[in-house]
């Protein structure tokens, strides 16, 4: 069966919009305007799960070889950025005044505040990110600020299989259950519960969704009204919780909540309107970055770290959009080169590990 280049078309984009995202609201916090930080959040981490959907199937072994796959993968990563984290700390103390350091590090807002810079690694954290609890990343913030969706996409994609397995002819009352879940947690709020359920049932939901699209094509006649509904959605948003909403749609994403849920919608309807429409015949950059999208998002979080360095000293010399372009494709080029030398650390660590197991097993 032939790759679907669409797929990977559609992550590779999903991709660089999260690369946007990060610029925009981690370092561009500084400097670009709330107006567009808040548009970048179109085409958000939603996708992901969407895509997931379409690609996933009902074999669970295969699942969960995948998962645990990716698991060793991910702890490959947090070890290489475990040991970076330190030594940027060790090293910094030798180029930087502790002053500089401290400051550095306060930039990071209130999540990040100075710390106690030790020669002494902190090896509690690494064990804590094995176990997807994502505590600071001193010098690589983003790094731990994006992994909240790692956690989600392990929780979705066993209980995703698990549906398709056992029950896939009810996939829609597992729908309906789910969307009832997210609005029941919106009109009260106060049952809204803690931990990741709330991100489950809305991205279950969406995985489900995009799993019954599987193979399928929107009729042409239905994209008008997709989007009108959209429209119409977005309408109502605005007048029910005012045009101040705009400005707290990020407030709204974690957990996701009905303005940050309608603010998706557009992306979504896109993605499976173009689904089996638009047609990628040939590998390209994009398509590229999509087929090692775990690595580009790890890569992002990196990347989107350093450019603080840029934006510090930059941000009173350029205009706001000129610096904006300027850290985006920065950030990229960054992205793109940490991403190919995490798949060269990944092999490593993965040979590592058959070594290590043939001398166990001898």
């Amino acid at each position: 069966m032939n790759r679907d280049l669409y797929i990977d078309f559609a992550k590779g984009l999903a991709t660089i919009s999260i690369i946007f995202i990060h610029t925009a609201f981690w370092s561009g916090q500084f400097y670009i305007p709330t107006e567009v930080r808040v548009f970048s959040l179109v085409f958000d981490v939603a996708l992901f799960y969407a895509l997931s959907g379409i690609t996933s199937g009902s074999n669970i072994e295969k699942t969960l070889y995948r998962l645990l796959k990716l698991q060793i993968t991910y702890m490959i990563f947090v070890t290489f950025l475990f040991f970076m984290d330190y030594f940027f700390k060790v090293f910094g103390l030798a180029f930087f005044s502790p002053e500089w350091l401290h400051q550095f590090y306060s930039t990071f807002g209130s999540k990040y505040t100075a710390i106690d810079i030790s020669a002494q690694p902190q090896w509690q954290n690494l064990g804590n990110w094995y176990l997807h609890q994502y505590t600071n990343a001193d010098t690589f913030p983003v790094v731990m600020g994006s992994f909240w969706y790692l956690k989600v996409y392990f929780i979705i994609t066993v209980f995703g299989v698990l549906i398709l397995k056992f029950f896939p002819k009810h996939i829609h009352w597992f729908i309906a259950i789910c969307g009832i879940l997210t609005l029941l947690f919106n009109i009260f709020p106060w049952y809204y519960p803690s931990g990741q359920v709330g991100y489950v049932a809305f991205y279950l939901a969406v995985f489900l969704i995009a799993n019954t699209m599987r193979g399928k094509k929107i009729p042409g006649k239905l994209i008008p009204v997709l989007y009108g509904l959209v429209a119409c959605a977005l309408v109502w948003m605005f007048w029910h919780y005012g045009s101040d909403i705009f400005y707290r749609i990020n407030k709204n994403k974690f957990p996701p909540k009905i303005p940050y849920i309608i603010w998706t919608l557009f992306s979504l309807v896109t993605l499976f309107v173009l689904y089996n429409r638009l047609k990628v015949t040939k590998d390209n950059l994009i398509t590229h970055i999509g087929k090692n999208a775990i690595f580009f998002y790890f890569a992002q979080g990196i990347s989107s770290s350093l450019v603080y360095f840029l934006v510090i000293p930059l941000k009173e010399k350029m205009a706001w959009w000129l610096l904006m372009i300027f850290i985006y494709i920065i950030n990229i080029i960054l992205a793109y080169i940490i991403a190919e030398g995490l798949k060269k650390v990944d092999n490593s660590g993965w040979k590592i590990l058959e070594y290590l197991r043939k001398k166990t097993a001898s």
